[in-house]
């Protein structure tokens, strides 16, 4: 039998194995709060459905009929004062909750710069690791989560970007659509003890040789790991214990159960979930895609979940936000797709006292040229500011460098005026 001490690496790699939840150690920094202010967030939350490829949103949110590229979708009437696409019936029946921006301007039109710059308003930049979207909402809001079991982001249907320097307390556990954790449920209660005391034995040898921030965020997390396989808590991944009337609402498909997943998420007391729902890089055939295949999906989806949220009295407290990296062209290339374009599309966004049934900004006739721009900064600084979180919070980074949240961006006023 070897007596080989545990190694940083081999530590890691046991964790790995043991528990979904543990994050990479090399992740951790020195983060520091320079601002804490004392604000009423109870019950705070926030999901996003993330449209990963970047969703043709002139022929979703903002529609250009009867122009060179406006497409075969024709414009319909919503319960707002705006119209979207016609294969979103559901949607138009909850828009009085939601609005349009519809001047959204970066310059990142590549798929993992724009993904990261929308999930944590920086652009990337090697020398730092920004916190995402998630890590930032949980951070804040983390005195709302006290007794929580589940971790305060999670992530459904795919990866999201991390934590950053904020560190693996706030990364995403990552989930399927039906709630399923790989490794996390416990299948013998009677033998749980003492696999925890041969980990723990581990864990002290790894500390004593690795004083400091990994050793003991592993420690917490770890625990948290422990309290959640014996928890309750563990029921609200249970989708299928819904109601089939429910399901049906939500739809029989990745996106639907994820939607439904994080209204049970966000009522069991997470204030953060991201659902993933991909295959939006249309290069071709766009339109057949959308009609038959996204849209359908996207309108039952984030059409019962708005509703169910307004009606189970969560919408108020909550934001949901609908967006991907860029939108598309205008111009409709010679596939019958669009292309990448970051230079001027539409996010979806509403609760948390944001005005609904509104558009805010505009793109001209053949939807290039944009006017009153907002950027990948403004838009999270508006949810921030939706979800009561000060724009004046600064992180320092390991690097010692300062960093305002929301990447000092600036609230959108016609979304709360």
């Amino acid at each position: 039998m070897s007596t080989q001490r545990p190694n940083r690496r081999h530590f890691l790699r046991h964790v790995a194995a043991t528990s979904a939840l543990a994050g990479s150690a090399s992740g951790f920094v020195d983060s520091l709060w320079a601002h804490a202010p004392q604000l009423k967030r109870e019950n705070k939350a926030a999901v996003l459905v993330w449209l990963g490829g970047g969703a043709s949103t002139i022929d979703m949110w903002d529609l250009k009929p009867g122009s060179d590229v406006g497409g075969p979708f024709r414009p319909i009437a919503t319960s707002g004062d705006v119209e979207i696409c016609e294969h979103l019936p559901q949607l138009a029946q909850q828009f009085q909750h939601l609005a349009i921006v519809r001047s959204m301007r970066t310059r990142e039109a590549d798929h993992g710069r724009g993904r990261y710059y929308m999930h944590t308003g920086y652009v990337p930049n090697p020398s730092v690791t920004h916190p995402s979207y998630g890590a930032v909402v949980s951070h804040e809001l983390s005195d709302q989560t006290a007794t929580l079991d589940i971790p305060p982001f999670v992530s459904i249907g795919g990866t999201s970007e991390g934590a950053g320097f904020l560190g693996a307390a706030y990364a995403p556990l990552v989930v399927d659509a039906g709630g399923q954790v790989r490794n996390l449920r416990v299948q013998h209660a009677d033998r749980l003890g003492d696999r925890m005391a041969m980990l723990a034995s581990l864990e002290k040898s790894f500390a004593r040789q690795n004083r400091g921030l990994a050793a003991t965020e592993h420690a917490k997390i770890l625990d948290k790991t422990v309290s959640l396989m014996t928890s309750k808590q563990l029921d609200a991944f249970r989708v299928a214990d819904e109601p089939e009337a429910a399901r049906e609402r939500y739809g029989d498909s990745n996106v639907g159960r994820g939607c439904l997943l994080a209204r049970r998420l966000i009522e069991a007391g997470v204030p953060f979930v991201e659902v993933g729902f991909d295959g939006w890089d249309n290069h071709q055939n766009v339109f057949e895609t959308l009609q038959n295949d996204r849209l359908p999906q996207l309108d039952r989806a984030l059409g019962a979940l708005v509703e169910d949220l307004d009606q189970r009295g969560r919408l108020d407290d909550t934001v949901v936000v609908c967006m991907g990296e860029f939108g598309r062209t205008p111009r409709i290339n010679a596939n019958s797709g669009r292309d990448h374009w970051a230079r001027g599309w539409s996010v979806v966004l509403g609760g948390g006292g944001i005005n609904g049934g509104i558009a805010v900004g505009e793109t001209n006739e053949i939807g290039e040229a944009v006017a009153d721009t907002w950027s990948s900064e403004d838009l999270m600084a508006s949810v921030c500011h939706a979800l009561g979180i000060s724009l004046d919070t600064t992180y320092t980074s390991r690097s010692g460098r300062p960093m305002k949240i929301a990447g000092g961006g600036r609230i959108i006023e016609p979304l709360f005026a």
